[in-house]
């Protein structure tokens, strides 16, 4: 794990700070100064390049903040297990250097659970949630100690890059040759097992279906009606749970903002652009 003083620095557009425990995490910042921050977390075994099919609106109404997990990406890959209490705190610590008070927080998979995390424990940090293709459970806890033991062996990435693919794309982007979905498959291939590994750690320990009531920001939830890995049902539950949240179902598997791009746009524009 590579370990830089604790300031932030700059390459070509990305920039770097170091955590409390020393993890050198990656992040960008897109759009005028001065607008209201929307801070975007991805999907486990992406980076923050999962988001640039929407960056570009995005960046028309928000200062858009990006980063990388630890473990993905160009940020550093600690070994062991990580904790939603970590990485959560990698959040308020990029906030904190970048001296910004608060967000609108968008979420998606691993970064909707990153979302319930500040909702919960830093509820001072948060204007808008939008939890997207998330779980508050994603139990039992054997299934993922599995996961983790496999993708440790080197030989099995490509596995579960095919996987990922099938459980994140509807059957006719994969039936085809089809460019973005090749190029999630090699994003997938680039992150380091150790990553996804530990990510895996953190989801086999979590369970917020209880805590969940306590995230008094407003809430908008996505669910996919072909989702698979976080069911619709999850999304349900966890709109059902946080107080005054609204639900939208779209007709996409785990990715709506690639699949539905347009869609997914409109509906995240509208509520946080909501009176």
């Amino acid at each position: 794990m590579t370990k830089t003083l604790n300031e932030t620095r700059a390459t070509d557009g990305l920039n770097f700070f170091t955590t409390g425990d020393g993890v050198r995490i990656a992040y960008r910042i897109d759009g005028t100064a001065g607008k209201p921050v929307l801070m975007l977390a991805n999907s486990i075994a992406t980076s923050m390049n999962m988001w640039n099919g929407q960056l570009a609106e995005f960046s028309l109404h928000y200062r858009v903040l990006r980063y990388d997990y630890r473990g993905h990406g160009d940020s550093d890959t600690p070994d062991g297990p990580y904790s939603f209490d970590r990485l959560g705190r990698d959040v308020i610590e990029l906030l904190d250097t970048l001296h910004i008070d608060r967000v609108h927080f968008l979420g998606l998979s691993l970064g909707g659970i990153i979302g319930q995390w500040l909702g919960i424990y830093a509820p001072e940090r948060i204007d808008r949630l939008i939890l997207s293709n998330t779980s508050s459970y994603l139990g039992p806890a054997e299934q993922w100690q599995g996961l983790i033991t496999s993708v440790l062996q080197p030989e099995k990435i490509s596995d579960f890059a095919d996987m990922f693919i099938k459980n994140w794309f509807p059957s006719h982007m994969l039936e085809s040759k089809n460019e973005l979905v090749a190029a999630f498959r090699n994003g997938i291939l680039a992150t380091r097992p150790q990553g996804i590994a530990g990510s895996w750690a953190a989801i086999r320990d979590m369970d917020m279906r209880r805590t969940v009531t306590l995230i008094d920001a407003p809430t908008l939830v996505i669910a996919s009606q072909y989702d698979t890995v976080t069911l619709p049902s999850h999304g349900e539950l966890i709109a059902e749970t946080v107080p005054n949240a609204k639900l939208v179902m779209l007709p996409a598997v785990h990715l709506p903002n690639v699949e539905f791009q347009s869609e997914f746009m409109s509906i995240v524009l509208e509520f946080l652009q909501s009176k």
